[in-house]
């Protein structure tokens, strides 16, 4: 199956080189490109791309109110919207992936991560590099204030998943989840899915933000 992609950057250059990178591969499909965001959000919404590539920067919208237009809480129909930047601890990225991104690279991040971020995207999932995500939350969770001593206590999981919230929140994959907790792959994954539910979160990059916004995981983690 090919996954249809719309890149929406406002450099020509940059729109080129991701449309090169993408097009290489055998099961990707660049169908349109976008200069700005409004034309990103008329252009999806006609074309119902299965990924759209969406800069944090342009013209008329920027990637925040794109995301939120395209996958926002409110969307019924939400299009996987992936978030391509050059800032790696910038609140503008945050926005995005509170309104509905299912996770973003950097520009200079190499072609190996951004294939592999679309294609974790047209399955439901959602790629950041940890280290990325790490470096991200933990900036702006020591911006904020004091851990709270009681974050665990009035949130509306359960011991386990919360277990699972913080290796979320650390960038641990399914895999590693498994091996740390001694539960299978399955089970993670149920898990995955019942925190999705009970915190009414679209992608595990929502729940990594919700896990450092509440002060579930600690800043030296």
């Amino acid at each position: 199956m090919t996954i249809k992609v719309l890149l929406a950057d406002d450099q020509a250059m940059i729109r080129r080189g991701l449309r090169l990178i993408l097009e290489d591969q055998p099961d990707i499909e660049v169908i349109e490109e976008a200069e700005d965001g409004a034309e990103a959000v008329a252009m999806a919404r006609r074309l119902r791309p299965d990924v759209c590539l969406v800069d944090i920067r342009m013209p008329k919208l920027d990637g925040i109110e794109v995301t939120r237009a395209l996958a926002g809480p409110g969307v019924t129909d939400p299009i996987r919207v992936i978030v391509v930047t050059t800032f790696d601890l910038d609140e503008y990225v945050y926005g995005a992936l509170r309104g509905g991104a299912t996770g973003f690279v950097l520009k200079d991040a190499g072609p190996a991560l951004l294939i592999e971020a679309v294609r974790a995207a047209h399955n439901g999932e959602a790629l950041v590099s940890p280290s990325v995500t790490l470096r991200l939350l933990k900036h702006l969770n020591s911006s904020a204030a004091a851990p709270r001593s009681d974050a665990g206590q009035s949130s509306p999981l359960s011991g386990r998943e919360i277990e699972v919230v913080r290796a979320i929140a650390r960038g641990r994959t399914n895999q590693e989840i498994a091996s740390e907790l001694f539960i299978s792959i399955s089970t993670v994954k149920s898990h995955v899915s019942g925190i999705q539910t009970k915190l009414g979160v679209r992608n595990r990059v929502q729940i990594a933000a919700w896990a450092w916004g509440n002060r579930i995981v600690d800043s030296t983690a």
